[in-house]
Formats: C-alpha cells, structure tokens, sequence
C-alpha cells in the first residue's frame, strides 16, 4: 500500500487495486463484484477494481440473441452486464472496476476503451475505437483482405450510481475459444491479443502493473494494493 493512502470511501482520489490470481471462476468473481458493489454503496470501502484471468467461460450480456450463442450447446453464463456473448479465460486481463458517483455511462465507458488503448500503446500495438462497435480494435486492411481485430471489450453495468463489470483485455489468449461464437455479436471481424499483433508471447503478469496505472490515470485516481484478504475483513 502507497504511504499515506487511505482506504475507506471518505478520499474521492483512492482506488484499491485488488489482484484476485488466475483460473479463478466467473460465479465466484461475480459474487465477489456484487459484495463489493454493496460495500461501496453503503460508503464502507473505497472504488475498487479486481483484476484477475478466469477459468474458461462463455458470458452473455443482455443484448445478446439467441442466435448468437454457441450452436454446439456450449453452456454460457447470462449475467447483467451491458453488451453480448463473449469469452473470458486464460491469458486474457480482466478488470472489474467498482466505482461510485458515475452518473455518464457514455463516458465512463470511453474512459475504460482508452485505459485499453494506452496499454496497447505501450506494448507497441494500435489500438483504436471503431463507430458503432464497443471495446478496442486493430484495424485491418480490406485490401489485404485482413479484418478489423478486436483486442479488447467492454460491458458494464451501473447500479446505485456505482458500477459494475468492465473490460477484458486479450494478451496471451488461445483465439480458438472465440471460433465458437460471434464475439459481441459481430461475425464480420476478427478477434486478435498483445502477443498476436506483436508476435512475441505478452503475458498477464506482464501487462497487470501497466493496465492498474493507466486504469488509475484514466479515471483521474491514485491506485494502492489491497490484498484480498484486507478486503474481505472490512
């Protein structure tokens, strides 16, 4: 922990960064967002974000169709989150901000999309929003006939003011997991990570201490470690 930070909800500056490990479950983050998200409502903790890499999982937001999901009955995961049908598991960063008093879901969201794209940046990649579609994307070349690819997403959801959910960063992911599915529901692109787009292996633990500071600049924060088990005391 940074000297002098706070860690209760009275500094509106503090973000606690709290790294949850890997192969962790969907339901068991998820139950862990939820206590959270009830703790920063009532004022108990600070914003929080949980960083962590899941077991393989497929997740579908409320927007997703039917049609979209996986034809060979591959069990997914309905949760509350904006957005649609997507993959999370190994090698791949994800992020659950639990932030209060966001009252512009537009922008909170675009904060998050350019978190991604610093991260990119500093691994050399270019990352950029496209119109119409959420998350980051490297752009492709329709004369090369190589699609736009989509490096990161997002899907959120905001609660009491305080949100929830966040973003998913590809680093090291197997990009087969994304074969069986239409990622957000786009079927025209394709799905690309750190290590594909740079050609050397960028692995989760590499990219973790940059993903938490740019995460923190975005949202004009300053981010101290709160191990897990500090959390779940409070």
């Amino acid at each position: 922990m940074r000297p002098g930070a706070r860690t209760h909800g009275d500094d509106p500056h503090a973000l606690a960064i709290v790294r949850l490990g890997v192969d962790v479950p969907y339901e068991q983050a998820w139950s862990l967002q939820r206590w959270v998200h009830g703790k920063r409502v009532a004022g108990e903790l600070p914003d929080t974000v949980l960083i962590l890499e899941h077991a393989p999982v497929y997740t579908a937001g409320k927007r997703t169709a039917p049609h979209e999901r996986p034809a060979d009955g591959t069990p997914v995961i309905d949760v509350d989150r904006g957005g649609r049908l997507t993959w999370h598991g190994p090698g791949q960063l994800v992020a659950y901000p639990i932030i209060g008093g966001v009252t512009d879901v537009i922008t909170y969201a675009c904060r998050l999309e350019e978190t991604m794209i610093q991260v990119c940046a500093d691994f050399g990649v270019t990352a950029r929003r496209v119109p119409g579609r959420g998350g980051v994307w490297a752009i492709g070349d329709a004369s090369l006939g190589l699609p736009d690819r989509q490096l990161g997403a997002i899907g959120i959801r905001v609660s009491r003011g305080v949100t929830m959910h966040g973003f998913a960063l590809n680093c090291a992911n197997d990009p087969r997991w994304f074969n069986r599915i239409a990622p957000c529901g786009l079927p025209d692109v394709g799905v690309s990570s750190l290590s594909a787009e740079t050609g050397r292996r960028i692995v989760v633990e590499e990219v973790l201490p940059i993903a938490e500071k740019r995460l923190a600049e975005s949202l004009g924060m300053e981010s101290f470690e709160l191990h897990e088990e500090d959390l779940l005391r409070r």
